[in-house]
């Protein structure tokens, strides 16, 4: 995690698909903890990136003091694609209006450039992590509170002159070494008005933020960049109805969107498989790209109080194991309309699910607290290995 700040989720699908969750944002420290001990990365396994080369990249979110230790030398064997997990989002780069800091984003950066990897972008436009000075007049009161209508005309037009500023300044820092961008981050929220998340942004811009965001984007980054709507519970089918109205309206006015990122945080016990595609396939109606941003399984239902510690059911392994295998053999299968997979973490040390929704140790990804492979990862190369 960036220093003391934590991955929210609003940034995470609510287990069981459960989308209309709220995610408070001191709950999002992800609780990291790296081995105590040392651990060695087995060489004698296959990498991950390289069993998906003719499929899709593999890609992890990473902080940057993960691009030293134990945690990187996992992350040059497995991934090729990387995510920052919170240093690249708004109120990391731009904590106060025109005070651009670019230090830890640009250490990952390097870190990629240095090990042949790639750069995904997350995120430049979100509700939450984002600097309180956006939403201000200038007089330095909140724009929402405002109720004459001139003067909230005045406060959408700065507000959408600040996002122009902060989208086309980081863009256009990085369009060379960053192509793939997750523009904008969980706008839909369906127990909110009209299907939009009541955020300051859609409250004072309505959804002219979207609109501008992707323009600022498209026209600082040219066309290579590829733009991403990126949002959890993309399976739940009310959330994904709306996403895709709220997109193909976009679309017809000429906001440059190329993609979905659908962050596919799920569990054990659900969402199914059939509904994660289905979603997919939907968006690839409308000519659209599909990325899963941040895959990662709870060993959990949602609100379960359980808490297995280090002592893993065996039982409760293998059904995470058939779950990811599962997974990644529809992800191949659907590979026409799936350009990229990337987990929220590396190795279950370090993963916001640490304590979140409730107080309780997981083990959402593909190794373990110790960087050893799990039986999740055995069948997610074999699912690599299945003829299609």
């Amino acid at each position: 995690m960036e220093e003391g700040v934590a991955e929210l989720r609003g940034n995470s699908e609510a287990s069981n698909g459960n989308s209309s969750a709220e995610f408070p944002a001191s709950a999002n420290k992800p609780a990291s903890t790296e081995p105590q001990a040392q651990p060695s990365v087995r060489r004698d396994i296959p990498s991950l990136h390289e069993l998906f080369e003719e499929d899709f990249p593999i890609g992890a979110a990473i902080e940057p003091n993960q691009t030293n230790g134990p945690s990187s030398e996992l992350l040059k064997k497995h991934v090729n694609w990387l995510v920052a997990e919170n240093v690249m989002k708004p109120d990391a780069i731009q904590p106060s209006e025109g005070q651009f800091i670019w230090t830890n984003a640009d250490r990952i950066v390097e870190f990629t450039k240095e090990n042949n990897m790639q750069v995904r972008f997350h995120t430049l436009v979100w509700h939450t992590q984002v600097g309180a000075w956006f939403f201000q007049d200038a007089e330095g009161k909140p724009m929402v509170d405002e109720t004459d209508p001139k003067r909230r005309e005045a406060n959408k037009k700065l507000l959408l002159e600040r996002l122009d500023t902060h989208v086309r300044t980081i863009v256009g820092r990085y369009k060379d070494e960053i192509t793939s961008w997750d523009v904008v981050n969980e706008v839909i929220e369906p127990g909110d008005p009209d299907g939009m998340r009541a955020s300051e942004w859609y409250k004072i811009a309505g959804t002219d933020y979207i609109a501008t965001a992707f323009r600022a984007a498209r026209e600082a980054g040219g066309p290579e960049a590829k733009l991403y709507i990126n949002d959890y519970g993309t399976d739940n089918p009310v959330k994904r109805d709306r996403l895709f109205q709220l997109v193909k309206d976009l679309l017809e006015q000429g906001v440059p969107i190329d993609g979905v990122g659908h962050q596919t945080h799920i569990d054990i016990y659900g969402p199914s498989v059939d509904s994660i595609i289905t979603s997919m396939r939907k968006f690839a109606e409308l000519g659209l790209d599909n990325l899963v941003t941040e895959l990662d399984m709870s060993i959990y239902a949602w609100n379960d109080r359980s808490d297995y510690g280090q002592d893993l059911p065996q039982e409760i392994l293998n059904l995470q194991a058939e779950r990811y295998g599962e997974l990644f053999k529809a992800f191949r299968q659907n590979k026409d309309i799936l350009s990229g997979v990337v987990f929220w973490g590396i190795a279950d040390d370090h993963t916001w699910l640490h304590g979140f929704p409730v107080a309780r140790t997981n083990a959402p990804l593909l190794f373990d607290q110790q960087h050893q492979p799990k039986p999740a990862f055995w069948a997610v190369v074999e699912a690599a290995k299945t003829e299609l």
